[in-house]
């Protein structure tokens, strides 16, 4: 394992707390509780149609550079009976994209309509070249594309060779060049005018679904004149989306709002509400962080370290009990993740603990890091939890496949720094050195030989330290200033969870101020338990601080970075502070 070294880069490990500006919120209706308004005018959102934004304020899908000729593309294959092969992806958002082509196709008339995915260490990302061999068992005339596609120049040219058509739905940043598909639907080409860049995959897939009903219904296909209902694939887009990280910008709001809703009362697909059942959420009160930190791993899980199909069944199945017992197998599944990752971070937290300083007592300003031992489908989460850690961009990397000499990588980023494009400065100082690599702003994939890894760890460094502002290296915690005694309560808490939805891009709240530390205690050799006082509040204040027990006794008087959570553990109207930092105050 290796660190990049900089010797002009920041050394402190103290996250700075910055309070976001001030700002005054528009005119709000009548019990609307004062502090919502703040929250949301902070971010951006300064009256409820911007805060709240409803699905008839979606961006309309004509903007869309190739949803023309998407809609034509598939408008003549359900016309002409042809077999359709909706080809996911092995993370969430391709297996919510998968299930949601294959429903709404369905329901726009296709009957012949079946899907495909790559396992990851089989086929390895996207549409390959392998993964047209295969697909050829199910002679399909037109292949769909969802959460990638962009990137596989080579697959779409096997699959075009083959004499099929290839309709490309994807939403990752495109290369210099286009791959030879008969159409392509994507946010992010150049010059296209679809306002909102940040759709998930699930959700281009979506819009393109929305503009052939559209179709269909101008063209008379349907008996009622108006065709089925696709916002009942709204509780999948929702769960795509968040768990994609993509930014909540107000489209992706609106779209995640109506998917929660779907979801909260009880209409969301029977293998949702089988994982929501399975992982302990209570599917009333879920939330768009319950979909991040419960669902979708879950869901990733069946990619990282088995094979996505899993994952697809469950969004497929009508049949309750198949879906209970797949949602119980990603349960395991799941776990079995976690160790692994635990394995790996603890791996990765010894190497950086060794080198975290150079001799001048500097950071370093990118991290490389490989292991032999490591699993390709869990590089991801550990270059996130080390980019967490480290405050700097990470790129972790793992044999692609046992004792084979090609490399798989994931790359993680934080704010200032376009990973993606970092990749693509490092492909084009040196061509050839990365054999492949594609992604977002914040997270990127890439595939190099072995042999390749020390110059491309120079290179990265090379690229992160030519594109990265150094004042972006001192990690920053932006917090919504300072709750009063009247906002510590159950109400308010209760409030902030089920509002928002909460997200990349629109944080969920939090809040700073100094307490005292009236007891505090050690929970399974990690987690430090605090039980705090502050003027204006009646009793006691309960807190926890996930893995912050550092060996050392809290000061008395602390100032805390901290979220306001309901206590569900003790019910009622208790409360608890999430603490995201403590330091002596």
């Amino acid at each position: 394992m290796s660190l990049a070294a900089d010797a002009a880069q920041p050394t402190s490990d103290v996250p700075m707390i910055r309070r976001r500006d001030a700002v005054l919120p528009g005119a709000w209706p009548d019990g609307t509780l004062p502090l919502l308004a703040r929250l949301y005018a902070a971010r951006g959102a300064h009256t409820p149609e911007l805060a709240l934004p409803k699905l008839g304020s979606l961006h309309a899908p004509e903007l869309l550079s190739g949803i023309e000729g998407a809609v034509r593309l598939l408008a003549a294959a359900i016309a002409a009976d042809k077999r359709i092969v909706v080809v996911g992806d092995f993370d969430c958002d391709g297996a919510t994209a998968c299930a949601v082509g294959v429903r709404g196709l369905r329901m726009l008339g296709a009957r012949h309509v079946a899907h495909a995915v790559p396992n990851r260490m089989v086929h390895g990302y996207g549409l390959s070249p392998a993964l047209v061999e295969e697909l050829a068992l199910l002679q399909p005339d037109l292949l769909v594309t969802v959460d990638h596609g962009i990137a596989c120049h080579a697959g779409v040219a096997a699959a075009k060779a083959k004499g099929w058509q290839v309709l490309v739905t994807d939403h990752h940043l495109p290369g210099p060049q286009l791959p030879p598909a008969d159409v392509i639907v994507d946010p992010n080409l150049h010059d296209d005018a679809f306002p909102s860049k940040s759709l998930a995959g699930v959700g281009v897939i979506f819009y393109v679904l929305l503009a052939l009903r559209r179709h269909l219904r101008e063209s008379a296909v349907f008996a009622d004149g108006k065709g089925p209902d696709l916002a009942t694939l709204l509780d999948l887009v929702a769960v795509g989306t968040v768990a994609d990280l993509v930014a909540l910008d107000a489209n992706n709001r609106a779209l995640v709002s109506a998917g929660l809703r779907r979801l909260r009362t009880g209409q969301g697909c029977i293998g949702l509400k089988a994982l929501i059942e399975a992982s302990g959420r209570d599917a009333a009160r879920l939330t768009a962080t319950d979909i991040g930190f419960a669902l979708g791993p879950r869901l990733n899980a069946a990619g990282r370290l088995e094979d996505m199909a899993l994952g697809i069944a469950l969004l497929l199945t009508e049949d309750p009990a198949q879906a209970r017992d797949i949602a119980q197998t990603l349960e395991q599944i799941n776990a079995e993740r976690r160790a692994v990752q635990q394995t790996m971070t603890d791996d990765a937290e010894k190497a950086v603990a060794k080198v975290v300083l150079d001799d001048d007592g500097q950071r370093p300003i990118a991290a490389v890091l490989f292991d032999a031992d490591w699993h390709p489908g869990v590089v991801g989460l550990v270059a996130s939890k080390m980019k967490d850690r480290l405050h700097r961009p990470v790129v972790a990397f793992a044999p692609a496949e046992p004792g084979g000499n090609a490399l798989r990588g994931s790359a993680r980023s934080i704010p200032g720094l376009h990973i993606r494009d970092a990749l693509a400065l490092v492909d084009a100082q040196q061509p050839g050195l990365i054999e492949r690599f594609g992604g977002h702003a914040m997270a990127a994939g890439m595939s190099l030989p072995h042999a390749h890894l020390a110059s491309f760890h120079a290179a990265f460094a090379a690229a992160v330290h030519q594109m990265l502002d150094p004042v972006m290296l001192q990690q920053q915690i932006l917090s919504d200033g300072e709750l009063g005694g009247d906002e510590l309560d159950h109400r308010h808490a209760d409030a902030l969870r089920l509002a928002g939805p909460w997200g990349q891009g629109f944080p969920e709240p939090m809040f700073d101020g100094h307490f005292e530390v009236t007891n505090w205690r050690v929970l399974k050799e990690r987690h430090l338990k605090l039980e705090l006082r502050r003027p204006g509040v009646a009793g006691l204040i309960n807190a926890i601080q996930f893995g912050g027990w550092t060996g050392n006794a809290p000061a008395r008087n602390v100032h805390l970075a901290y979220r306001l959570a309901c206590d569900d553990y003790r019910g009622g109207t208790a409360i608890q502070l999430i603490v995201e930092h403590c330091s002596a105050a």
